[in-house]
């Protein structure tokens, strides 16, 4: 069975140039420029994974990703996000996606994810950092980083949990930098994902 990257994305300009960057790669790519178009195409036994931007025209990514869930398809999905829709990217992971990336991205790092979501895919789930790990790890932070934590979240860009802690941005960026070294989280995506898998245990 191949491995096939659905790539969905209403701008065709975007769609051929990670078709074509992942193909370079020795990845196989498929392009849609909407859901609709996706899930019309596929099949009940059809997997790979699948590479979306969160705003797209018609059904958006997170009701993608609600719809793939619900069909029982095989299907991790990575969500591509502008800064200003960083809180529907950090909905979409709590719906089940398995990474966001926020534009501008290089290649590599999207080729690295897309690697990621496909071994995913054919063998057994990434192993993140255990429960037990990462609540460890949020034990070590200060109540003014879990508050920055808790903003990060939900999506708020560091100006406006600057603006609701009263602190300046550049403390903010301190926090956020503290934030990455003491839950070892190798980016804002992995933080978030950690932050939710053990939500209960952040207020």
């Amino acid at each position: 069975m191949s491995k096939i990257v659905h790539i969905i994305d209403d701008d065709p300009v975007v769609c051929n140039s990670i078709r074509l960057l992942l193909e370079i790669e020795g990845i196989e790519a498929k392009t849609y420029f909407s859901a609709a178009d996706f899930l019309s195409a596929i099949g009940p036994h059809d997997c790979g994974c699948v590479v979306t931007d969160v705003r797209l025209p018609g059904m958006s990514g997170v009701d993608l990703l609600a719809l793939i869930a619900a069909r029982g398809l095989n299907f991790p999905v990575i969500v591509i996000t502008g800064q200003a829709d960083v809180p529907l990217a950090v909905h979409a992971m709590k719906q089940g996606a398995v990474d966001f990336l926020e534009k501008p991205f290089g290649d590599a790092v999207l080729v690295a994810s897309v690697r990621k979501a496909l071994q995913r895919n054919f063998t057994a789930p990434g192993k993140d950092a255990a429960p037990h790990e990462v609540r460890a790890r949020l034990a070590t932070l200060t109540s003014r980083e879990r508050d920055v934590l808790e903003g990060l979240v939900v999506g708020k860009s560091n100006k406006s949990i600057a603006n609701e802690l009263g602190i300046s941005f550049r403390t903010v960026e301190i926090y956020r930098a503290n934030l990455m070294k003491k839950t070892q989280a190798s980016s804002l995506p992995e933080l978030v994902r950690m932050a939710i898998s053990v939500q209960d245990r952040l207020s």
